[in-house]
């Protein structure tokens, strides 16, 4: 922060973009206008407090009402600032890739919950994009001196790149994790006879986890804005009753679980009786839901 240029403060600024943002109706404006000044100024939350009559740099005003104004338009905070928290971590995000939900943690947590007594495991995350998923279970196996690897799938590329650079950022090793462009299982082995996989035990994986797009068509229009019109498509187009992907997942799926193996699936809050007949019907067994913070169904669980 430069004192140099200007005699605007920081609490003046703040006020500024606040005021912009509760115009616009952006829900919590005062949050968002907060971290964004933050994220141009790197003032923290006890500094803002203790000085308010700290001030800005022309630049640093002008790159802040730049992205106030690209707020006020609806374009996602994460990226406006090109990063998200999830468990903890901070990820890098774009538009190549759903902003991560602290819903998903659900996920996350549910499949540590899996790792923890034994000491190897093998993961598979179909649909990875930026990565966040596996990436947080491989960070926090680590603490648990577990020896987790994991394949991070996507079908589409720039998703890719980004999940390789959350991976650097947090120094995971490329004997942790490897990333292929797939559409969910086509790519994962090449071995196939028939169209259907042969993959060798030591080929499969101890655990399949993925957030999949489970949003009807229909009800795509009915998002917010941030959503519709910014996470990409692809992440979040569940065909027409939301369940497409769940289907395929569910008849490839056991084709890659070893024996023990299990499937970990984020579901939309009133899917969990379709998604567990589906499951159910493609030979899954022991199917259980977990709810999320708010009590609302958000994983599956099969073996």
């Amino acid at each position: 922060m430069s004192t140099k240029d200007s005699s605007v403060t920081i609490t003046e600024l703040f006020n500024q973009g606040k005021e912009k943002l509760v115009g616009a109706g952006i829900p919590d404006a005062a949050n968002d206008a907060f971290l964004l000044l933050s994220f141009v100024t790197k003032v923290t939350r006890s500094r803002f407090y203790a000085h308010p009559e700290l001030t800005v740099s022309k630049d640093e005003e002008r790159l802040y009402l730049r992205l106030i104004s690209k707020r006020k338009d609806r374009i996602p905070l994460q990226h406006l600032t090109g990063e998200c928290d999830f468990m903890g971590y901070t990820f890098y995000v774009n538009e190549n890739v759903l902003i991560p939900r602290q819903d998903t943690e659900i996920l996350a947590e549910t499949a540590l919950s899996f790792l923890r007594g034994s000491g190897s495991f093998r993961i598979l995350d179909i649909g990875t994009g930026s990565g966040c998923i596996l990436l947080s279970i491989i960070k926090f196996a680590e603490q648990y001196d577990l020896s987790v690897s994991g394949v991070a799938a996507d079908i589409s590329a720039g998703a890719l790149d980004v999940a390789k650079k959350n991976a650097e950022r947090l120094g995971i090793s490329k004997d942790r994790v490897s990333f292929i462009e797939s559409d969910l299982f086509s790519s994962i082995n090449s071995s196939i006879d028939n169209k259907r996989p042969k993959a060798a035990d030591e080929e499969k994986f101890d655990l399949i986890i993925s957030n999949p797009p489970y949003i009807p068509t229909s009800d795509i229009d009915e998002l917010q804005d941030e959503v519709r019109f910014y996470d990409p498509a692809i992440a979040l187009d569940g065909g027409e009753d939301g369940l497409d992907f769940y289907r395929k997942i569910a008849a490839e799926a056991p084709d890659y679980l070893r024996e023990s193996g299990e499937l970990l699936l984020e579901i939309g809050f009133n899917q969990a009786k379709d998604v567990s007949a589906i499951l159910k019907s493609d030979g899954f067994t022991d199917i259980v839901v977990k709810k999320d913070l708010a009590g609302l169904d958000r994983v599956v669980i099969a073996r």
